[in-house]
């Protein structure tokens, strides 16, 4: 269970996203259901806007133990090529 709200840093740039590798920002919530048909995204707090980004591309800053679990366990299986 990913416990919100909480800082994160992107690890990865992706051509869907704005973020640069190594821009923080705050993760506020999951994105709504029907924004996620083939990946998980979360909304973020970026540069004044609230906009929806993959959470595959963050990583989270000193996250509680269930929060970090639940996004490393979602690295893992993108990393293994499973999506939605």
């Amino acid at each position: 269970k990913i416990r919100f709200p909480f800082q994160a840093k992107c690890i990865m740039a992706k051509v869907v996203s704005p973020l640069r590798k190594g821009e923080s920002v705050q993760v506020q919530s999951m994105a709504p259901e029907d924004a996620c048909s083939a990946e998980m995204l979360v909304l973020i707090r970026w540069q004044g806007r609230t906009m929806a980004v993959p959470l595959s591309q963050l990583a989270a800053v000193d996250p509680d133990d269930s929060t970090a679990e639940a996004i490393a366990d979602w690295h893992y299986w993108v990393a293994q090529g499973y999506c939605f």
